[in-house]
């Protein structure tokens, strides 16, 4: 569990309430769900219009890592590559054919294999770089959803201003039904503004990161899977491997 997301959004949603309580506000006054459905609905339409449904549905499955990121097993990694290349220098190829597991990470399973069937370094480093670059991709690419919702949001925003005031001046002759309109004008703009910079934006950021470390594990699998094909000496590759782990 992410604790910094919890707290990033406790200390937020806290300073804008804060902040209105402070200027002798109420809380009551920022909450307008008339203002909510135009740019939450609005902002998340125009970005349905504009994403492909493989990518919006893959997005909506990975906004669970922004508050439970998968963990990378790095230094996990590069025992297990050690070991097996300790296992090849021993046996041959083959005496990894042992420590294959079905389920494993089908990345992993897919360098193993290739390395026990005697592919050369190259075919699988072609392999592996196709696959950690279209996973690398399709995971930007859902990703860039919400980049998007924080582009959409505060122009959403201001539509929804516009049509708080479109309300206010059609009931001019009506005095009582005015504050209605003026509060979802003004809502209306801080929700595009605080949505986009708050939530959508600060969750695409987190979500590359998570992506860039998936991505470098695998990097990492890959790297590890070739030097045992290239015939590497096992601590030459544990150095190496060390270098991908974050001090």
């Amino acid at each position: 569990m992410d604790r910094l997301t919890f707290i990033g959004l406790l200390v937020a949603v806290a300073a804008i309430f804060g902040g209105q309580i402070l200027e002798g506000g109420s809380i009551y006054a920022l909450l307008n769900p008339a203002a909510f459905v135009i740019v939450v609905g609005g902002s998340f339409g125009a970005v349905m219009v504009q994403t492909h449904l493989k990518t919006f549905i893959r997005a909506m499955k990975i906004l669970a890592w922004v508050f439970k990121p998968p963990v990378q097993p790095m230094k996990e990694g590069v025992l297990k590559v050690t070991a097996w290349s300790h296992l090849a220098r021993r046996e041959g190829l083959l005496g990894l054919e042992k420590n294959i597991d079905q389920s494993m990470d089908p990345y992993i399973l897919k360098g193993l294999n290739m390395l026990v069937d005697g592919n050369d370094p190259d075919a699988i480093r072609s392999a592996l770089y196709v696959e950690l670059d279209v996973t690398s991709k399709d995971l930007l690419g859902a990703s860039r959803v919400y980049e998007s919702l924080g582009g959409y949001s505060p122009t959403i925003g201001i539509v929804g201003a516009v049509l708080g005031l479109i309300h206010v001046m059609g009931n001019l002759a009506n005095p009582e039904l005015l504050g209605a309109g003026i509060a979802t004008a003004f809502v209306a703009t801080i929700y595009g503004v605080g949505f986009a910079n708050l939530f959508f934006l600060p969750i695409y950021h987190k979500l590359r990161a998570v992506i860039s470390e998936k991505s470098q594990y695998m990097e990492m699998i890959l790297e590890g899977i070739a030097c045992i094909a290239e015939g590497e000496n096992p601590r030459v590759i544990e150095l190496r491997l060390e270098g991908y782990i974050s001090k």
